[in-house]
């Protein structure tokens, strides 16, 4: 069965090109982003691994690790490094998980027949701090993903799973945000004594909260 949005991400064992994990154990109290790959040694992957590895510090500020998987051993993978450093200017500095038996791959559904029936398609899962699934994104082989856009994600749930606002269309942090319908206007009061722009009874603008 395919995973849901509120599902909480499966657990598993692996070894990884900085040792064998356990996931939920490694995820720990905080987020997570969990990132396949098709195999080892291919174009768009080692572009996307360098930029991750550049961005590391970003996901970090957000509380949030990242982990990479690939249907190959983790001996190709370590092999791959070299050449994902090389040419990307960023060394991997997170863990590649070794998915030869395809045991991860089809517990997360990163399999696909209809698209290719070895080869993992370019799948990410944002999970939260209790194991809970926040966000699936699914990509072609062809399509290298954007990590800005995954970063920006994340603050949109950090950021209303603290507040009772919704983030609307291409909102950036420092953006403002939408207070949610659920929240009447005296209830809104309360959180935002500063005020708001009511565009419609349902639209109601206010700076982000800090």
């Amino acid at each position: 069965m395919s995973l849901r949005l509120g599902d909480t991400a499966p657990d598993f064992t692996a070894e990884t090109t900085e040792g064998p994990i356990s996931f939920h154990d490694w995820i720990g109290d905080g987020w997570a982003v969990l990132f396949s790959h098709p195999k080892d040694f291919t174009p768009v992957c080692t572009t996307e691994l360098g930029e991750v590895a550049r961005l590391k510090p970003e996901f970090a500020k957000r509380g949030c690790q990242v982990i990479g998987l690939s249907v190959d051993p983790a001996d190709s993978h370590k092999q791959w490094a070299g050449d994902i450093a090389e040419t990307q200017g960023h060394a991997l500095n997170f863990p590649l998980i070794a998915d030869a038996d395809r045991k991860v791959s089809d517990l997360y559904d990163m399999i696909h027949p209809n698209a290719n029936d070895t080869l993992t398609v370019r799948s990410v899962f944002v999970i939260d701090g209790n194991k809970k699934v926040r966000l699936i994104l699914t990509y072609p082989a062809s399509t290298g993903r954007n990590f800005e856009e995954i970063l920006r994600a994340i603050d949109s749930l950090q950021l209303t799973d603290n507040h009772k606002v919704a983030t609307p269309v291409n909102w950036k942090h420092g953006d403002d945000v939408i207070i949610v319908p659920a929240l009447s206007d005296d209830e809104a009061k309360q959180r935002f004594p500063d005020g708001w722009k009511t565009l419609k009874p349902y639209l109601r603008v206010v700076p982000q909260p800090k």
